[in-house]
C-alpha cells in the first residue's frame, strides 16, 4: 500500500510541476510574440519592454537574445545590440556561418567604435564571398564598411 501511494503522490506532484511548466512556457511565448509584433510594427520602444522582460527569464536563448539584438539596434541602443549579438554568437557559435547575422554584427561593432573587431567580422563576411539573395548589394555593403574602417 505504501508503494502505490508513493506513486500516486509522485504523479500529483509531477502534474502540478508540469502545469506552472505550461503556464511557464505560454507566458514566455505571449512575450516572444509580442515583441516580434511591436517590432514588425516599428513600435520599438514597447518591443523593448518585452524583450527585457523576456531577456530576464530566458537568457541563454539565441532567438531570444537576437531579437533584443534587432530590437537594440533600431532602438540606437548599438551598445547593448552588440552585446546581445555577441551573446547570441556565444550561444551557437555556427553563427558565423549565417551571413546577415554577421553583416548585422560588423555593422554593429562599427557604429560603436570597436573598428577592428567590426575589421575582422567584416573581413570574414568579404572572405566567405556571401550573396544573399535577399541582399543583393551584400559584398558592395561589407566593401564600403571595410573602407570605412580603413579610412579612419
Amino acid at each position: 500500500m505504501g508503494i502505490v501511494a508513493f506513486i500516486v503522490l509522485g504523479v500529483i506532484v509531477a502534474n502540478v510541476m508540469a502545469s506552472k511548466q505550461d503556464k511557464q512556457f505560454s507566458m514566455e511565448d505571449t512575450l516572444y510574440k509580442q515583441a516580434t509584433e511591436l517590432h514588425s510594427q516599428g513600435n520599438n520602444t514597447e518591443a523593448a519592454t518585452y524583450i527585457k522582460e523576456l531577456l530576464k527569464l530566458q537568457s541563454e536563448s539565441e532567438a531570444v537574445n537576437y531579437l533584443g539584438a534587432v530590437i537594440a539596434a533600431s532602438n540606437n541602443e548599438m551598445q547593448q545590440a552588440a552585446t546581445l549579438l555577441q551573446k547570441t554568437l556565444d550561444i551557437n557559435p555556427y553563427k558565423v556561418e549565417d551571413p546577415m547575422f554577421m553583416l548585422q554584427f560588423g555593422e554593429t561593432l562599427y557604429h560603436i567604435e570597436r573598428y577592428d573587431d567590426a575589421k575582422i567580422v567584416l573581413t570574414r563576411c568579404q572572405e566567405a564571398g556571401w550573396a544573399p539573395e535577399s541582399f543583393p548589394t551584400y559584398q558592395e555593403r561589407v566593401a564600403e564598411l571595410l573602407s570605412l574602417i580603413e579610412n579612419m
